[in-house]
């Protein structure tokens, strides 16, 4: 029975598995989103064409605040499967020692429980889906007053969520 224990309490080393994977897909992301950064002042060049009536302007400079938005969510997702990696790996394996004295760990970190992991992985959703929605926002078309009215009331749910999150922590 002793050697049963053993293994059971040793196969907790399987989730080194989702562990690395995390952290890769993590720096893959990183990577593709500083590409698609670096590459859109070259889109937003047209910007400055003195030529470019008002309508076309209007439309780039959404299209740039939606594409920046855009970025925002690639790393913030790049960040959600360091969190989640980290916490995976703390919970599982052990602590990371180069954590341990690191006064930024406690910011970041801090992951005792499955419960600590979720409200962090979810928080960070959250902000994702904030900014998800201002994407698309910026590149609806609102032709009509019930377009608008459903954009204001998005808006209002948006806010109402924010302050019943922040509400929360108190």
């Amino acid at each position: 029975m002793r050697w049963f224990e053993l293994a059971l309490w040793n196969s907790r080393y399987v989730v080194l598995v989702p562990v690395v994977a995390c952290v890769l897909i993590s720096l893959l992301l990183f990577g593709i989103v500083t590409i698609e950064a670096t590459q859109l002042p070259g889109h937003l060049g047209a910007f400055i064409d003195p030529s470019l009536t008002d309508a076309p302007r209007a439309r780039l400079y959404s299209d740039g605040i939606a594409s920046i938005a855009k970025i925002i969510d690639g790393y913030l997702f790049a960040t959600i499967m360091l969190i989640f990696a980290m916490g995976l790996y703390e919970l599982f394996i052990g602590k990371i020692a180069a954590a341990e004295n690191n006064p930024m760990a406690e910011r970041v970190l801090l992951i005792r429980t499955f419960d600590d992991l979720k409200d962090r992985l979810a928080k960070v959703i959250f902000l994702i889906l904030i900014v998800t929605y201002f994407e698309y926002a910026l590149r609806g078309t609102y032709d009509t007053a019930q377009d608008l009215l459903y954009l204001a009331v998005g808006i209002a749910l948006v806010a109402g969520s924010i302050w019943l999150t922040n509400r929360s922590k108190h």
